[in-house]
């Protein structure tokens, strides 16, 4: 069974929204994903500065088994990236919810459409039978 974080937001194309209390969110990708993708070997981060709606594709993750793209679970503004993947991208292997982050966003929208823990764990469950 996968780790998931109860006071996490999750997006269907399984990534992880953490609300910084700020106006800012955190994004990663969920450990559900990372462990279906296996050992990671490159990500490539979104651009800062860059302005995303909901489900722009904002980078792509790539493992030994397959490559992925990673869709933007919230509208914003891109202020910081996980420069430490550029070297290091199995950190989402190993810490998928803390060191693994990817990018940080100045948010101009919600979080209403979001799924919570449960539903999202309801999804990683139909997908695993």
């Amino acid at each position: 069974m996968s780790n998931i974080p109860s006071e996490l937001y999750y997006a269907k194309s399984h990534e992880w929204v953490r609300d910084d209390g700020d106006g800012n969110v955190t994004i990663g990708v969920s450990d559900y994903a990372q462990s279906q993708l296996g050992d990671l070997v490159f990500i490539e981060l979104p651009e800062v500065d860059a302005d995303l709606a909901i489900k722009d594709e904002c980078g792509v993750i790539e493992s030994v088994k397959a490559a992925s793209d990673m869709y933007s679970p919230v509208a914003g503004t891109v202020i910081e990236v996980n420069e430490v993947l550029n070297d290091a991208p199995e950190t989402v292997n190993d810490d998928a919810y803390g060191d693994g982050w990817v990018a940080k966003i100045k948010l101009s929208g919600d979080l209403s459409h979001l799924l919570s823990a449960d539903n999202y764990t309801a999804i990683v469950d139909a997908e695993s039978e």
